[in-house]
């Protein structure tokens, strides 16, 4: 007798990833992912999981053959040569976890690159788990880089297969069409399982994107424990963040024209966040004043000469 075609192709989509232990997990548990290689502004989500795998216990459920899933000469793992010989390898690792939260409540947690290859199979792959486990919510992690203040609340982009998960969200943006990513395809094809998905896409300054910036992963943490009822360590994060963003006040004090962004995203972003019928950010006047990548290597020179952003 022939198989039918979904169980074919589920049979052929495990071989993606291996089981390798069954985790505690309740029916109606929460799965977190965040992928990196595609846009992770300030590294927020990268910072974000780090920050739970090294603060909650936590164990590997299975394990995803990152063979079939990665280009590795675009993203090439760094090796260490060391006095004639190759010493080291940071083998990349997609790797599903059962994590448990402050309160022992057990969730999972799926980090990791990108996959380069094979993004249907891995969405599907991922469905597979989802069903396998149990899982009642599923909320991927991300980081943009947008046109607002750093001396401002952080402020995310909700996304979900249905309206209602984010019903309290502001829209930031309309109808546009944008590169794909497959943190977005797997909630895509969760939604269209019939499975709940959402996400979150904190703001980052445009200024500070390519520096370590942990404010934006306590604010991702902040937005999942809201939405999903977890207890996580959010206030371990707050000395980091706080020695990050005593470094970037000094530095913008130090330089007129960055003052005056700042101060012109300011009064952009109470603006908007003052006026609820806006759904978008305005444009910016940048023409007489330095852009964002100006503003970064500025930064980026001051904390290299700092010792770098704040370590975890």
């Amino acid at each position: 007798m022939d198989l039918p075609a979904c169980h074919v192709i589920s049979t052929v989509n495990a071989e993606l990833y291996r089981i390798e232990s069954e985790p505690s997990t309740p029916a109606g548990a929460v799965l977190v992912y965040a992928l990196t290689g595609f846009v992770d502004a300030g590294q927020a989500g990268h910072l974000a999981v780090a920050h739970l795998l090294a603060n909650l216990e936590h164990r590997v459920i299975a394990t995803f053959d990152v063979d079939q899933l990665l280009d590795y000469r675009s993203r090439r793992p760094a090796m260490i040569f060391d006095e004639g010989r190759w010493a080291g390898y940071e083998q990349p690792e997609l790797v599903l976890y059962e994590a448990r939260d402050c309160a022992g409540t057990a969730f999972l947690l799926l980090s990791g690159p990108e996959p380069d290859l094979q993004w249907e199979r891995f969405a599907d792959a991922v469905r597979q788990l989802v069903e396998r486990f149990g899982v009642g919510l599923t909320v991927g992690l991300g980081a943009i880089p947008m046109a607002v203040p750093h001396t401002r609340p952080a402020t995310v982009t909700a996304h979900a297969t249905r309206r209602e998960l984010i019903s309290g969200y502001q829209r930031w943006f309309t109808t546009m069409q944008i590169p794909g990513h497959a943190g977005a395809l797997v909630e895509f094809r969760l939604g269209k399982a019939g499975h709940d998905a959402m996400g979150f896409v904190v703001h980052v300054p445009h200024y500070l994107a390519r520096i370590e910036y942990p404010e934006s992963a306590r604010g991702l943490l902040e937005h999942l424990a809201r939405t999903s009822g977890l207890s996580l360590p959010i206030d371990a994060l707050r000395p980091a963040a706080q020695r990050v963003l005593a470094e970037i006040n000094e530095q913008v004090a130090r330089s007129p024209e960055s003052m005056s962004v700042v101060a012109s995203l300011e009064a952009q972003f109470d603006a908007v966040m003052g006026e609820s019928d806006r759904r978008g950010l305005p444009a910016i006047d940048t023409g007489s004043l330095p852009t964002g990548d100006e503003i970064a290597a500025e930064l980026e020179q001051f904390l290299a000469e700092q010792g770098g952003p704040a370590e975890s």
